[in-house]
């Protein structure tokens, strides 16, 4: 990555545009904050904190996950769209970082990211112009991008001609299943997108993907088998493309999928050995595998035993008001916590005189834009101006509501992450 571009964050000053941060640090540089390491207490709120040895925790596991069972990562980078992220993700032996839209291709490039897979079919001739451009500029740039239809191939073939793009962008073969997002639908569709592909000289296949997570809700046993049914289909593919000679101006072939939820079951059946022409690189693209939660992928996602994934994010919010027995206002909301898979869940709370004591029988009943609405039983004591900390469900939404987030450590902040969505 690009070591000057990451650096430059650390020159940012700190004022009203960043939430969570008091006045108290106007005017501090981020480098000026990190070095000083405050006490998280002199945060304001609502504030979203990333936990960091839970944060090493899952970037040291996933790596150990991967090296051991032969397959590569790509994480997703729209969970986090934070270059420091990527840039430790990458240190910790990652092949590339996924994106989905031209915006996060061009906010990756232009921290330097040099490997990158485009998961969706980039079909218009401005962004196609824009990745011409890009591939001239940069010799190391390297960009798989997904395809599911012939026209799909077709106008990026040709906005990358009339750009004169100085070498072929390399495909990846989008293989979808009936009722799930993108991708080809069967396999003679997905042949025909190959050849179609094939037959361009400003692309070049190496390889098929898609994304087994959208295509069922849970971890029930007939959702399993559909989701091993679908990368079954994939592995044909990959076979079925080879034997046809498809694949014979690349080196590799690239078989792709995983999310965060199903990726033992990708490393099972699309990694191992191969019967094929050449070497098969099997990439999983899990995102939410740093910073977990306390939710959704805690309920999916396959290392969630002792030793497995650290839920790393959490909302902290004030107690605004207690304005019925059993009710606690707090004052975070829709605007700073993901609700969409699963509310907030309540940990801890910090008493005025800085003790902090687990909450037990408390939930988040709703979140209005502004509030939380904490539901209590008779024995737990709430305070108007007492922090309350909440594990979040869903990553993915989490980050995108903040632009600075602190990293903390032993109670201080020791590092602080910029996102740009």
């Amino acid at each position: 990555m690009d070591d000057a571009a990451l650096g430059a964050l650390a020159a940012e000053r700190i004022d009203w545009r960043y939430k969570g941060f008091p006045a108290r640090f106007d005017g501090l540089t981020v480098a000026d904050l990190v070095e000083a390491k405050p006490p998280l207490a002199q945060f304001g709120t609502p504030l979203l904190v990333l936990d960091g040895p839970a944060l090493d925790h899952n970037l040291t596991l996933m790596a150990q996950y991967c090296a051991k069972h032969g397959v590569d990562l790509a994480p997703h980078g729209k969970t986090t769209m934070a270059p420091q992220l990527f840039a430790r993700q990458l240190d910790a032996g990652c092949w590339g970082i996924t994106a989905a839209t031209i915006a996060h291709l061009r906010t990756y490039r232009a921290f330097g990211v040099a490997t990158i897979v485009l998961a969706n079919q980039l079909v218009d001739a401005d962004s196609l112009r824009w990745v011409a451009e890009e591939l001239r500029r940069s010799p190391h740039f390297r960009l798989l991008c997904f395809a599911d239809s012939v026209t799909g191939a077709e106008l990026m073939q040709a906005a990358l001609a009339e750009a004169d793009a100085p070498r072929p962008v390399e495909i990846v073969i989008d293989l979808g299943a009936p009722g799930g997002r993108t991708g080809c639908r069967n396999l003679d569709e997905a042949e025909a997108v190959a050849r179609a592909v094939r037959a361009a000289d400003r692309l070049r296949l190496v390889g098929a993907g898609g994304f087994e997570g959208a295509l069922a809700p849970d971890r029930a046993p007939q959702s399993i088998e559909h989701i091993r049914e679908y990368l079954r289909s994939l592995r044909q593919l990959v076979g079925r493309l080879d034997e046809a000679g498809l694949f014979d101006e690349t080196d590799e072939i690239v078989a792709t999928a995983g999310g965060s939820a199903y990726f033992d079951d990708v490393v099972e059946i699309l990694g191992g050995a191969w019967k094929a022409s050449r070497p098969v690189r099997t990439v999983l693209r899990s995102g939410a595998y740093i910073t977990h939660d306390d939710g959704h992928y805690r309920r999916l996602t396959p290392l969630t035993a002792d030793a497995g994934f650290r839920p790393a994010l959490s909302i902290r919010g004030r107690v605004l008001s207690t304005p019925e027995p059993g009710l606690a206002l707090l004052d975070f909301g829709k605007r700073d916590a993901p609700f969409d898979l699963g509310l907030p869940e309540p940990h801890t709370v910090e008493r005025a005189d800085g003790a902090t004591e687990r909450l037990t029988g408390c939930s988040i009943a709703a979140l209005a834009d502004q509030h939380a609405f904490l539901r209590h039983g008779g024995d737990t004591r709430l305070r108007i101006g007492e922090v309350v900390a909440c594990g979040i469900s869903h990553p993915c939404t989490a980050f995108d509501k903040w632009q600075l987030i602190p990293v903390v450590e032993d109670g201080h902040v020791v590092d602080v992450i910029r996102t740009f969505f």
